[in-house]
């Protein structure tokens, strides 16, 4: 070990050498160590649906899935998977050569991005993005070219000349969110229709992150890409059931896409967990087929706790951009005549005694989200009513 010590090359792979730990874990751990309320990671305090936590247990049980399930994912997940896009968005996918289950939403979409990049590729996202995704993008050698979402009216909106001007002759793929994280904006028809056009007439892969699908308000709605003329075999999309379930623990994600494209991450994918969760996919098939009923009351319920706390945050005097999809709500600090976010954030604990995420470290020029500031609201109500109140101390 002493040899290694006084080697001048560093031990962190160079790709990786700028990532660190992630900013969930670093704000989780300030809230543990504070004892503040926790806004900044978006997982929820309450578990799902009860009988769908009885399916994995009767899995457990049953002795199905406590060892290695296939690689692909089991039979009954990937049928329901195949029927949930079928039944809710029209589209046909074939359960046994077009959906791969992975590890969480975090590992499809590293597998698919070290599946489909090489070395000198770029990628097109939209900023500010979720931290993986710069990651990712470094480990497979590629080069990320952010195309910011812009606040303006109460909401971060897309530029579609600007995404257009962003893509290259070495531009490979475009790796698209909605409804985004962190900003909440959930893309329109017609930006998703300009979206595939884009892609089809410059011949790009596409990479659609839709975790959270099911939390959609107000008028928006949600499309996939993957149902637009030209994208069906150009697109992996990328779901999960931590986010609609409220089983954040489990990592139970999908890929869906044309078998060339399932094959090519699959490829890849093998590589990194091989298999997972195999008592909760049983479980995650039967949470697919639940009635209509519980996606209405999930999305409502959520509806509502983002009014409660995007109220308590006006109340406080932050600056509120209303968010049509995720369970994120991003604010401006500048009423408080603050600037740094991460700052505002290290020292909100021991002001008010509750963390939240600063969406600098979202955007490759910190600069351009310095002031904002990401709070969750997939807390019960109890928590979220607590919150606000603790944070009307910094409108005194």
């Amino acid at each position: 070990m002493a040899g290694m010590t006084s080697s001048a090359r560093p031990l962190l792979n160079r790709r990786l050498a700028g990532f660190g730990t992630t900013i969930f874990a670093e704000m989780s751990a300030l809230a543990l160590r504070t004892g503040s309320i926790n806004l900044g990671q978006g997982f929820p305090d309450t578990d799902g649906p009860e009988e769908v936590r009885e399916a994995a247990v009767r899995a457990l049980r049953d002795g199905r899935g406590n060892q290695y399930p296939p690689g692909p994912g089991i039979p009954e997940l990937r049928t329901a998977i195949a029927a949930h896009q079928q039944r809710r968005y029209g589209l046909s996918v074939d359960p046994d050569t077009e959906v791969l289950v992975t590890a969480g939403a975090t590992e499809a979409i590293a597998a698919s991005l070290l599946a489909l990049l090489e070395p000198g590729d770029e990628v097109v996202a939209l900023e500010p993005y979720y931290d993986s995704y710069a990651a990712c993008v470094a480990m497979a050698g590629a080069t990320r070219v952010p195309v910011t979402l812009r606040p303006r009216e109460g909401r971060f909106h897309l530029d579609l000349d600007e995404l257009r001007d962003a893509v290259t002759d070495r531009t490979r793929l475009l790796l698209v969110n909605t409804p985004h994280n962190p900003t909440g904006t959930v893309l329109t028809r017609e930006e998703l229709a300009a979206i595939a056009e884009l892609a089809v007439e410059r011949d790009l892969l596409v990479v659609t992150d839709e975790v959270y699908e099911h939390l959609v308000f107000d008028d928006a709605e949600h499309v996939p890409l993957a149902t637009f003329p030209g994208m069906r075999d150009r697109t992996v999309t990328i779901s999960s059931a931590g986010k609609t379930f409220s089983f954040t623990g489990w990592k139970v994600g999908w890929v869906t896409g044309a078998p060339e494209l399932v094959t090519a991450v699959r490829s890849a994918k093998q590589y990194l967990t091989y298999v997972s969760a195999g008592p909760f996919q049983y479980a995650v098939a039967e949470a697919l087929a639940l009635p209509e009923a519980y996606f209405d009351a999930f999305r409502a319920d959520h509806r509502r706790k983002r009014d409660l706390l995007g109220d308590g945050l006006r109340a406080a005097g932050f600056e509120v951009y209303q968010p049509r999809g995720t369970y994120f709500i991003t604010t401006d600090i500048t009423p408080f005549g603050e600037k740094d976010a991460y700052a505002f954030c290290r020292a909100l604990p021991e002001r008010c005694g509750v963390v939240a995420v600063p969406n600098s470290v979202f955007y490759d020029d910190p600069e351009t989200g310095r002031s904002q500031v990401r709070f969750t609201f997939c807390k019960k109500d109890e928590v979220l009513t607590e919150a606000a109140g603790r944070l009307r101390r910094l409108a005194a």
